[in-house]
């Protein structure tokens, strides 16, 4: 303690000026095994706090245990106790949670010494803290409207990334930072595509004005191998990645596992063209004469959120070859996917035949395209168009309640066992936000699933093709893979045989005249 009033004087400024000094010498926190001791801070939490104190934006990437919830305590204690009407906000998913916070902001205030104590605390409840200077912080849950209609001083978001919904709440809180309020963002992953995820990712690339802090468990002087090997020897990949790495990609309850995703992205590449009308038709390789192919269609609108998607895979080693994602009318996705189709050799055209696809599908059909996928409505199985006239089967492939979740557990499937591989970034940025939420996969809040879907469906048929309809199976990895299965010479001339290669790129339009198609894929 300072033994003359100008000790004390200077103490005070010099404590009011460094916050590191003021934590490490004065801030007293509970210690689940000492009690009450000094904040005696860790080189990583030192780093942290000047981080606060020298920039406006921070998003920390953290492991759990750090003590960096207490570090931004003692650095809000610190600004109120120093700094007249700043007025602080903490935010979290749950109440308790943000609270727990601001009783920590209490607890230190509480433990100063007394001739620390330049302001005294004027109210004090369970949800707010106010000293007489005019500084205060208040604790509120996501959902409530506390700080929306005020300027802050300095917003803190805790756990951020399990926050639903903070893309709103960021939209209706960033404006009362505009006079120069700050922002702390701390959390572990959960996951990619959410709020905080984006914002950290983007602030690595300098495209936000946050700065980034990642501190997994090995920052901490005390914790080495043999405490990892310990703590986690009960705990799942992704409770780990989670709880201790600070890995987004292992992290979240996205379909694919972590491991799977970052193969995934690690593997994805540029197309070697970029064509087509709009240059959102991706190839990454060229048809190969004697290869047989598989061209998947979902059918959107044209406008809103959703895209018309295709994607063409190598039948047989279900490499990813080419690849379609673009605001398209269903009147000009028809003859598109006309062009591609025969580009691949007949591609096998499966098309989901929702209320938009079964227009297309009946366009296809006008312009003759030889090989349609077709189904029995009951049982979802595979059929030629022979039989399926024979029988009353119907062209595309029915998504349903039913299929839904088989075809996309097919997609798990192939994936997690090198069944497919996937070049395209696109999709990898899909799959990353493809999760399960309340037991059914669907992509995240604001993000879409039309390549997923449409690249589950391949896995799909591509799969029941080949090992359903016993009957045809012969036929079927003719159709499907080119493999022979006969010494019998096929007639070239059937539709839906390998060996049947009419590259046709024109159609006889209702018009009676004859349009060529070429200029589509080639533009």
């Amino acid at each position: 303690m300072p033994s003359s009033k100008q000790e004390v004087m200077r103490e005070i400024v010099r404590c009011g000026k460094d916050p590191v000094y003021f934590c490490n010498n004065y801030a007293k926190i509970a210690h689940p095994m000492r009690g009450l001791i000094t904040f005696d801070m860790y080189g990583f939490q030192e780093e942290t706090l000047r981080n606060f104190n020298r920039d406006r934006f921070n998003v920390i990437l953290k492991a759990r245990q750090l003590g960096i919830s207490t570090t931004v305590a003692a650095y809000v204690c610190w600004m109120m106790l120093f700094h007249r009407d700043k007025n602080v906000l903490v935010v979290a998913t749950k109440l308790g949670t943000a609270t727990n916070l601001v009783k920590k902001i209490k607890a230190i205030h509480k433990n100063l010494p007394s001739w620390l104590k330049i302001s005294e605390i004027s109210v004090d409840n369970r949800t707010s803290f106010e000293l007489n200077n005019g500084s205060q912080v208040k604790a509120s849950s996501t959902s409530g409207d506390a700080g929306r209609s005020e300027a802050l001083s300095l917003l803190v978001v805790d756990e951020a990334a399990f926050v639903e919904g903070m893309e709103e709440l960021w939209a209706g809180l960033y404006p009362t930072l505009s006079t120069g309020g700050r922002c702390i963002a701390l959390s572990t992953p959960n996951g990619v595509g959410n709020w905080f995820h984006k914002t950290y990712t983007e602030a690595e690339e300098s495209k936000n004005d946050f700065k980034t802090l990642r501190l997994p468990w090995s920052v901490h002087p005390e914790r080495d191998q043999a405490w990892f090997e310990k703590e986690t020897r009960n705990m799942s990949k992704r409770e780990i990645a989670q709880e201790l790495e600070c890995n987004f990609n292992a992290s979240g309850e996205t379909v694919v596992h972590g491991d799977d995703l970052k193969r995934i992205v690690d593997g994805s590449r540029e197309p070697i063209h970029r064509t087509g009308f709009d240059r959102n038709y991706w190839i990454w390789e060229e048809p190969k004469e004697n290869n047989d192919y598989l061209l998947v269609a979902d059918v959107a609108r044209g406008d809103g959120s959703d895209f018309s998607v295709a994607q063409v895979f190598d039948t047989q080693s279900m490499v990813q070859v080419a690849e379609y994602q673009g605001k398209i009318t269903p009147d000009r996705f028809a003859p598109l996917l006309f062009s591609i189709g025969n580009e691949y050799n007949n591609a096998l055209l499966v098309i989901e035949n929702n209320s938009l696809g079964i227009g297309v599908l009946s366009r296809m059909q006008e312009m003759e395209y030889k090989n349609l996928y077709y189904s029995v409505k009951s049982t979802h199985e595979y059929v030629d168009e022979v039989t399926a006239e024979a029988i009353g089967a119907v062209p595309g492939f029915t998504m349903s309640m039913k299929t839904r979740p088989l075809v996309i557990a097919k997609f798990e499937e192939f994936v997690r066992n090198k069944l497919i591989t996937i070049n395209s970034m696109r999709l990898a940025n899909e799959i990353k936000t493809f999760v399960w939420h309340n037991g059914r996969p669907q992509a995240m809040r604001s993000y879409n699933d039309d390549l997923v879907i449409a690249s589950s469906i391949g896995c799909w048929v591509r799969d029941t093709a080949l090992t359903i309809n016993k009957r045809e199976v012969e036929y079927k990895k003719a159709l499907l893979t080119g493999i022979s299965v006969s010494k019998t010479t096929l007639n070239t001339k059937i539709r839906g045989q390998h060996g049947f290669n009419e590259k046709k790129t024109t159609f006889k339009g209702t018009d009676g005249r004859t349009h060529d198609l070429s200029w589509i894929i080639k533009g």
